[in-house]
């Protein structure tokens, strides 16, 4: 869980440079959590 942690703090700072960016960052690690969860 810490890594998936991690690996999305990363992804969200270096993938995006908005607040909407942010957001769809966020949402696209929820779904992959989701996914993974399944």
């Amino acid at each position: 869980m810490k890594t998936i942690a991690l690996l999305l703090a990363v992804f969200v700072l270096v993938g995006c440079n908005t607040v909407e960016g942010i957001g769809k960052d966020l949402k696209r690690g929820g779904e992959k959590i989701e996914k993974a969860a399944k």
